[in-house]
This record gives structure tokens, sequence and C-alpha cells, in this order.
């Protein structure tokens, strides 16, 4: 499946953000935070702001590294994501889209106070809403 977004650059907040997040989670990888934060803003029924994201920090991840072996599945949760929002399906509409998906969910899951440790991360994907 082709991707949307050859490599994902993020910004020096999420960069900062993602540092809190590793270092409370304990999960060194970006990648697998970053599929964390995707999956929290998917979660939210309204879609993301059309911010402006610099690309400004030294965090930088192809693809295949942020989704690896579900890589087609994020890309395909992001495809009826922008259908359902009424957006095109656009090679350029799905790269801007999965950048705002990517980091408002980094925000969010940093913002959150009652994640602490993994099992937050956890619990909060398998709450019932």
């Amino acid at each position: 499946m082709e991707t949307p977004i050859d490599r994902i650059k993020l910004s020096q907040t999420a960069k900062d953000q993602l540092l809190k997040l590793r270092r409370n989670t304990k999960i060194d990888q970006w990648n697998i935070l970053c599929r964390w934060a995707f999956c929290r803003s998917l979660a939210e029924p309204t879609s993301p702001s059309p911010v402006p994201i610099p690309q400004d920090s030294n965090v930088e991840m192809t693809w295949r590294v942020f989704g690896g072996e579900m890589s087609d599945i994020f890309l395909l949760a992001l495809k009826q994501r922008c259908y359902n929002d009424g957006f095109p399906t656009d090679k350029e509409t799905l790269a801007t889209q999965f950048r705002l998906h990517l980091h408002r969910g980094i925000g969010y899951l940093a913002g959150d106070p009652n994640i602490k440790k993994i099992e937050d991360l956890v619990e909060l994907a398998t709450k019932k809403i």
C-alpha cells in the first residue's frame, strides 16, 4: 500500500512531550509512543484543528518505522477517518491529517495527569466509554 508520507518529522514541542511520556511509561521507542498517540487522537470524535506544525526537532522516522507490521492498518484507519470527517483521501490530505492527529494525540497523552506508567496507557485504551 502506498504510504501518505515518507518521513515523519516531529515538532520540538512534540519531542519534549514524548520525552515526558518516555520517562513516565518507560517506553523507549519513539515509534511506539507515536502509535499510541495517533490512536488516541483517532478515538476523539472531532477532527484536529488545522494548525501549522513546525518540523523543528531532530526526531524523524519513516512511515514503515512508525507503523511497523501494522502500517497498512494505520493507513486504512487514517483513510477511514478522513472519509468520515468529509476530507478527501489524496496523499497530501492524508499526510496533513496524519501529522495533525499524531501531534494532537501526543499532546493529549503528555497532558493526561493519569498517565504515570505503561499500565495507564493500557487502561486508557481498554476503558469503556
